[in-house]
């Protein structure tokens, strides 16, 4: 029968049979296809067929994985949640909970609308791979539904086709090939590059046609001559074939490669299988002794398999003819392996210590990138893990040793930090230098497959600046490197408060040892302060005064100071202890004057907030600076008088300028605008630039009520990986 070929429950439990035996497994299955078949009755499918078609297509490609009896009895039965009236509870009492779970997974995953938008495609990506860092059972059931949807695209609009197999070329077939399963995956491919290029898809099935006895006729001479050089050397037991290169992956090597049909070598290419490893290394020798092999060619994918398993030595000679040939050499199990992927590994096998937890350690101890993939999620906690997963993961391209011979996939453009944090947060954060190959290499060296790097670490490093941040390629090094910065800002904030509470706290006679947590969180209620570190971090921010917070712990009011004797009080000395009003609708307190004309500076706009300084202007009142501008040393202390903001002061909104400096890409702009149109702010302008390095710098005038807005809103375009610096501006 050929792929399209109706099947019927007789021909799934025939294939299952190939490899489960136990009377309870097969009637398991036999039940899944009759609850699914009562279930869809009169249900169709858009070729006219009945829907339970579909199932029973999808179940028979699971038991040629040898797949386990409920992910059979998952796939027959992974539309009922979704499109019946059957609930995941009754699906658990009827079958078991393993059933249902995987069912209930599959159904996540079919609800999410694809839509062609980057970000939403990505969305996709993150909710496919959380399912699968669950029970990767999911993926091979979604995967094997798309197999026979992609079978049966003909049936729909051309709008509907191409989207579906767009989705199936970006998503579906580098989960098939992350997986192993290289013929669903080049099955995935042809026939959604069949649907989105249809003139190109048979031109080059046209052009293959054309020469197909002319290579036809060149492989059966070199295989007859491999063969004769086989049998010479006394190799028993081997397999020669010719391999059939997918479509896509040809049209893939005209575009980026830019060659014509006629150059692309492994069009004419032989597969050799024999039993052992020795003997792949053997034959290798003995068909380079014969035929001279082209340079750069030859792989070793047997001492260095690939992340998906696959395991092949790979090299490309000049046969007879001076024609161009690329041979494989692998053993029997390495070519099921390369054929199915991890069914080979992860066959089901009927036996009492069978559970779903032994198959997942079965598959996460095979599969290196699943075991990174599953800790990576783990460690997510709230923080999206998308660019971590999608990025440091799916598209590994990059090979790297430990010196100790361990390999490490990377994407293409990593560097020694990105190696260091995927080792340990510890090791990256005492990076100070890395050997590559033997040689001291900078923090900025791009890795390349081959290479064998060595961290060097020092007790004394201070840790990551900003600047490591262009210093590292995937998300999960950046994020770690975010995170101890913004840690070491609070921690010098916190220490900065508490040094002025401690200062404060002395001069008064407060022993300071005697503020605790409970304290802090029962006088503060209306601040949210949890604990004595939030009391100082927002001291050190300038957020609350060290007098406001200590008179609060001792229940003590402030006295009023007459109007005349402000100012030179002011000059004279920094004590708090005075009655504040604002009535200037800034909301700052000028303490002792209550009508105090008051002007934000231009220079670097205060918001709410704030740590600020009022400079006694001449003729213009005062004006208000934050205390980190330039201004304010450069003026000197000496017109400088302490302001405040008024906790109780609401409404007044802000300008502030942001700088944001991001590695570019398209939509990239938009996508950071949709952050802020999501964030308490109102965007008031923006402006764009490219850099020498081609790195986008973006300019956004806000209008913002507070800084723990502001604060908020630059903690959410952090999260964003492409963006290594933010700042706000001083003019």
């Amino acid at each position: 029968m050929n792929q399209n070929n109706n099947k019927t429950i007789e021909d799934v439990i025939a294939s299952a049979k190939t490899y489960l035996h136990e009377e309870e497994n097969l009637s398991l299955i036999q039940k899944a296809y009759e609850v699914a078949k009562e279930k869809h009755e009169g249900q169709f499918r858009k070729s006219g067929e009945p829907y339970i078609e579909h199932p029973l297509q999808v179940a028979y490609i699971l038991t040629t994985l040898h797949t386990g009896p409920n992910t059979i009895a998952a796939g027959l039965l992974h539309d009922v949640l979704e499109d019946t009236d059957m609930t995941k509870e009754e699906m658990t009492q009827e079958f078991n909970s393993d059933v249902s779970e995987i069912v209930d997974g599959v159904t996540k995953i079919s609800k999410l609308k694809y839509m062609t938008k980057e970000k939403a495609l990505a969305h996709n990506h993150e909710k496919l791979l959380l399912a699968m860092a669950k029970d990767i059972r999911v993926i091979l059931v979604k995967i094997a539904d798309r197999l026979h949807n992609i079978r049966t695209i003909e049936f729909h609009d051309e709008a509907k086709r191409k989207r579906i197999a767009q989705e199936t070329l970006e998503l579906y077939a580098p989960l098939a090939h992350r997986l192993g399963m290289y013929r669903i995956k080049a099955e995935l491919e042809d026939l959604s590059f069949k649907a989105i290029e249809p003139e190109e898809y048979y031109k080059i099935l046209d052009d293959i046609a054309k020469r197909k006895a002319e290579r036809t006729e060149d492989i059966e001479t070199m295989q007859a001559k491999i063969d004769e050089l086989l049998k010479k050397y006394q190799i028993e037991n081997y397999t020669i074939k010719g391999r059939i290169k997918n479509i896509y992956s040809v049209y893939k090597k005209i575009i980026n490669k830019n060659k014509k049909l006629e150059d692309i070598f492994d069009l004419l290419a032989l597969r050799i299988i024999v039993n052992s490893v020795e003997e792949c290394y053997h034959v290798l020798g003995i068909i380079h002794s014969v035929w001279t092999p082209l340079p750069m060619r030859f792989k070793d994918y047997i001492a260095v398999p690939k992340s998906n398993m696959y395991q092949s030595l790979h090299t490309t000679v000049v046969g007879p003819g001076g024609k161009i040939y690329e041979i494989q050499i692998r053993t029997y199990e390495m070519d099921q392996v390369a054929e199915i992927g991890i069914a080979a590994h992860w066959a089901y096998k009927e036996n009492a210590g069978y559970s779903p937890e032994k198959e997942q350690i079965e598959i996460t101890n095979k599969l290196k990138w699943y075991k990174d993939l599953t800790t990576y999620v783990e460690n997510a906690n709230n923080e999206d893990p998308l660019n971590s997963i999608i990025e440091d993961i799916f598209s590994a391209n990059v090979y790297i040793f430990s010196p100790k011979g361990d390999v490490y996939d990377f994407p293409a453009g990593a560097m020694p930090l990105d190696f260091a944090y995927r080792i340990h947060s510890d090791i990256g954060n005492k990076t100070v230098g890395a050997i590559v190959n033997g040689k001291i290499v900078p923090l900025s060296y791009k890795l390349k497959t081959g290479d064998v790097i060595e961290i060097k670490t020092s007790k004394t490093c201070l840790g990551p600046t900003s600047s490591w941040l262009k210093l590292a390629k995937t998300s999960h090094a950046r994020t770690k490197i975010k995170a101890f910065i913004n840690k070491k800002q609070r921690d010098e904030i916190v220490a900065k408060g508490e040094e002025e509470f401690n200062n404060l706290a002395k001069n008064l006679g407060y022993n300071v040892a005697s503020l605790d947590d409970k304290t802090v969180a029962s006088l503060f209620t209306k601040y949210n302060y949890k604990n004595v570190e939030d009391l100082f971090w927002c001291i050190g921010k300038g957020e609350i005064s060290a007098i406001s917070a200590i008179n609060k712990i001792l229940g003590l009011t402030d006295t009023k100071l007459d109007d005349e004797m402000a100012l030179k009080q002011y000059s004279e000395s920094s004590s708090d202890q005075r009655k504040r009003s604002a009535s200037n609708g800034y909301g700052i307190i000028v303490e002792g004057l209550e009508r105090a004309k008051i002007k934000l500076g231009n220079c670097c706009q205060p918001v709410l907030g704030d740590e600020i300084a009022g400079y006694i202007s001449k003729g213009n009142g005062i004006i208000v600076h934050r205390l980190s501008c330039p201004n304010v040393d450069k003026n000197g202390s000496e017109r400088f008088i302490n302001i405040y903001w008024d906790k109780e002061s609401h409404g007044k909104v802000f300008d502030t300028t942001l700088k944001v400096e991001a590695f570019d890409r398209k939509n990239l702009l938009a996508d950071m605008i949709n952050i802020l149109n999501s964030c308490n702010v109102t965007i008031a302008s923006v402006t764009s630039s490219k850099n020498k390095n081609g790195e986008c710098i973006a300019k956004f005038k806000l209008q913002v009520a507070n800084l723990t807005d502001l604060n908020n809103t630059i903690l959410n375009l952090n999260k964003m990986s492409e963006i290594f610096q933010i700042e706000r501006l001083y003019k």
